[in-house]
C-alpha cells in the first residue's frame, strides 16, 4: 500500500493529482478512486484530487482546472485577486469589498472565472465561469503565482467593460493606477492610466460605456471606500483634492484621504481592516492629531467605510453642512 501511495504521489504535481495521470500510470477508474478516497486524497473538482493535508483554496481549484485545460487563461475577478487588484462585490464591508473571487458562506469563492479563445462557447458550471472571446492574445497573459493569468491592463479592461455599476467600474481602476497595500502587501500601480486607455479603445461590447467611466479614475485615491465617497461628493457636486500632501506645525508630512482646501476641511475614511489592532488605534489617533495641527486644516470629518457604502446619502449631507458652516466663518 506504501509503495502504491508513493507512485500516486509521484505522479502529482504540486499536490494536485489528475485521475487521467493515474489511468496513464496504469490505475484502473475504480481501484484509483478507491485508492485515493481510503488515503485521505481530496477531490478538488470532477477528475482532479489534492494530497492528503494539503490546503485547497481558490488557487488550488484554478491550478487543477488549468491543469485539466491548459488553454483556461485566469481572468476577470480571479486575475484581480491574482494581481491584487480591489473589487467591490456583494458582500463583505459595506456592499462588499474584498480581493478575489466572490466568496460563499464558507469563506471559499463560488465561482472561478477563466478566459479561453474562441470557438469554445462561454459556460458556466462546477464552481467555474468561462469566458470565450476571439481577442485574447499571448501578449494579453502573465504568469502569477504558478497560474497563467490576464494582465493587469487586460484584467481592469474586462472588468471594466463587465460591470454593472459605475461604482464597481472605478474602484478596480483605482485600485489597479495607485500605490496599495492589499492583504498586508504594499504594491506599486499596476498600470498607467495610458494602458487602461489602450486597452479600453479596442472596439468591445461595454468598451463605450467604460471609457466613460475610466475618466473618472483618480490615481490618488487609496482605497475602494474613497473612492465610492468620491463619486458620490462628485455627483453633490463636491471637488475635494484626494490625498494632498500637507506638514503639521510639528514637521510631520501626512495625506489626508480628502481635503476642502478653501474653507480647511479635511475628510477621512476608515476602513476596519486597517484600524482593527490596539496599535493601529493608536497610530490612528496619533495621525488625527497631527492632521488637526496642519494650518492649511481648519476641521477634521471622520466616516467609517461601512457609513460610506451603506449611508452615504447621510455622509454627504454631513460633509455639505459642515462646509457650509466654515463657509459661513464657523
Amino acid at each position: 500500500m506504501a509503495v502504491e501511495t508513493e507512485e500516486l504521489a509521484r505522479v502529482a504535481r504540486g499536490g494536485v493529482l489528475l485521475t487521467e495521470w493515474a489511468y496513464g500510470a496504469g490505475w484502473t477508474p475504480g481501484r484509483v478512486g478507491r485508492r485515493l478516497r481510503a488515503e485521505g486524497w481530496q477531490p478538488i473538482c470532477r477528475g482532479a484530487w489534492a494530497a492528503p493535508g494539503k490546503d485547497v483554496d481558490w488557487r488550488v481549484r484554478a491550478r487543477a482546472h488549468q491543469l485539466m485545460h491548459p488553454a483556461w487563461v485566469c481572468s476577470h475577478a480571479t486575475a484581480a485577486s491574482l494581481h491584487r487588484i480591489e473589487v467591490l462585490g456583494g458582500r463583505g464591508e459595506g456592499v462588499g469589498v474584498g480581493v478575489g473571487p466572490p466568496v460563499g458562506p464558507d469563506g471559499q469563492p463560488e465561482v472561478l472565472d477563466f478566459t479561453v479563445r474562441r470557438p469554445l462557447s462561454s459556460r458556466t458550471g462546477e464552481g467555474v465561469r468561462v469566458h470565450s472571446t476571439e481577442f485574447l492574445a499571448d501578449g494579453d497573459c502573465v504568469m502569477r503565482g504558478g497560474l497563467r493569468a490576464t494582465g493587469p491592463a487586460r484584467t481592469v479592461g474586462d472588468l471594466i467593460r463587465s460591470c454593472g455599476t459605475r461604482e464597481r467600474a472605478v474602484v478596480v481602476a483605482d485600485s489597479a493606477l495607485s500605490r496599495r497595500t492589499v492583504r498586508g502587501v504594499r504594491r506599486e500601480p499596476l498600470v498607467h492610466h495610458g494602458d487602461l486607455a489602450a486597452e479600453l479603445a479596442v472596439p468591445r461590447p461595454g468598451a463605450a460605456r467604460a471609457r466613460r467611466w475610466l475618466r473618472l479614475a483618480d490615481p490618488a485615491c487609496g482605497s475602494p471606500a474613497e473612492t465610492v465617497a468620491r463619486l458620490h461628493m462628485r455627483d453633490a457636486g463636491l471637488r475635494p483634492e484626494s490625498q494632498p500632501l500637507l506638514r503639521s506645525r510639528s514637521g510631520r508630512t501626512l495625506r489626508p484621504d480628502f481635503l476642502f482646501r478653501t474653507v480647511g476641511l479635511a475628510v477621512e475614511i476608515e476602513g476596519y481592516a486597517f484600524h482593527g489592532t490596539r496599535q493601529a488605534h493608536d497610530h490612528d489617533i496619533r495621525r488625527f492629531n497631527d492632521l488637526a495641527d496642519c494650518p492649511e486644516v481648519r476641521r477634521v470629518l471622520r466616516f467609517t467605510a461601512r457609513d460610506v457604502f451603506r449611508r452615504p446619502d447621510a455622509v454627504v449631507a454631513t460633509i455639505r453642512a459642515v462646509l457650509g458652516h466654515l463657509e459661513a466663518g464657523g
